[in-house]
């Protein structure tokens, strides 16, 4: 008999091969193929197997649900209860941005600290597991597919350009820097929820479990208008 599961919290290639070792290890079990992209492990085994003894079989990071429970509860409801964390994240961004420009309000500036603090906080995330972002990332991200240190290398490059938003140095080239970045992953984003994948968003990297969702590429789209704005305003060579 065949069964299919959900397996939540894999993230690269390696967490994939990991799960379908520890599955055929357990005693009944003759196939596994896991599918990272949709995240389902197709089990054949002699006999029926409790869940609990999957669970069991497998390291805490990774969850198994049966695949009927999992649709059930995809709603609307529970999407944004996922994305809590990023709006969570964008309300502190918000807050900490009208602080400091508080008493002496100028909205050019806001949108500089309000991009600034957006790529330090993304980016302070992302280093926590290096590895599992980059393979996160090349999942839909065209650059880092093609050229995979890309990813190794983008949590810097974030955390680069925060900081040189926040003390104002060459801007014009930071906006521009913005657009391209942005706008690379972004054709990324786009695919994906055309094609509707199911993969995990690396925007906030491998410790908070995000899915692709349409607030993915909001959160590209704002950054990207804001850059656009302010080049066209004040910036432009």
């Amino acid at each position: 008999m065949t069964h299919t599961y959900k397996v939540y919290g894999m993230t690269c290639n390696g967490c994939k091969a990991s799960v379908e070792e520890k599955l055929n290890t357990i005693k009944g079990v003759t196939n596994v193929s896991v599918d990272l992209a949709s995240e389902e492990a197709t089990i054949t085994m002699q006999d029926h197997i409790n869940i609990e003894i999957l669970r069991e079989a497998l390291p805490e990071k990774y969850k198994v649900s049966e695949k009927t429970s999992v649709l059930n509860d995809t709603n609307e409801k529970t999407k944004l209860q996922q994305l809590q964390p990023l709006f969570i994240i964008f309300s502190f961004i918000v807050a900490i941005t009208i602080a400091i420009n508080f008493n002496t309000w100028n909205l050019e500036n806001a949108m500089l600290d309000f991009m600034g603090l957006f790529f330090f906080f993304f980016s302070l995330f992302k280093f926590f597991d290096l590895k599992g972002f980059a393979n996160s990332f090349s999942m839909y991200d065209p650059l880092a597919k093609q050229i995979p240190v890309y990813g190794m290398f983008y949590p810097f490059l974030e955390l680069i350009v925060g900081f040189l938003f926040l003390i104002r140095f060459e801007v014009s080239i930071l906006l521009i820097v913005t657009i391209i970045l942005l706008g690379i992953t972004t054709i990324g984003v786009t695919k994906s929820l055309l094609s509707k994948n199911n993969i995990k968003c690396a925007c906030l990297g491998t410790t908070l479990n995000l899915p692709m969702t349409e607030a993915t590429f909001i959160e590209n789209a704002i950054m990207i208008i804001m850059a656009v704005v302010l080049l066209l305003k004040n910036y432009a060579i």
